[in-house]
């Protein structure tokens, strides 16, 4: 088991920055892939991003290509979403995920890859 805890969610104006953090406990953090989706009222949860291990490989959504960054310290257990040039159709519920996946170079987009789900954090972008 691995317990992951979402912040830095808020508000925010179109155009706008924020950076979502996951931090992860419970078991080895380097031995799992991490992924962050989102999930808007009234549509299915999407994949926004994922990073392998190492932090080596990384995949995007189209959407949110050349705005978002992901990226991992897993000395801090920690997993991060930079989001940059936010725009309305970005609010939503970001989850942080994980899957166990130690030396992996290719990470699942697919949401039913994933074990461990944090409980969310809302982001709101007001245009």
């Amino acid at each position: 088991q691995i317990e992951l805890v979402e912040s830095g969610g808020g508000l925010v104006q179109a155009g706008g920055s924020l950076r979502l953090s996951c931090a992860a406990s419970g078991r080895t953090f380097r031995n799992y892939a991490m992924g962050w989706f989102r999930q808007a009222p009234g549509k299915e949860r999407e994949f926004v991003a994922s990073i392998n291990w190492s932090g080596g490989s990384t995949y995007y959504a189209d959407s949110v290509k050349g705005r978002f960054t992901i990226s991992r310290d897993n000395a801090k257990n920690t997993v991060y979403l930079q989001m940059d040039a936010l725009k309305s159709e970005d609010t939503a519920v970001y989850y942080c995920a994980a899957y166990f996946d130690p030396w992996g170079t290719i990470t699942a987009t697919n949401a039913a890859r994933y074990e461990f789900w944090g409980q969310g954090t809302q982001v709101t972008v007001s245009s």
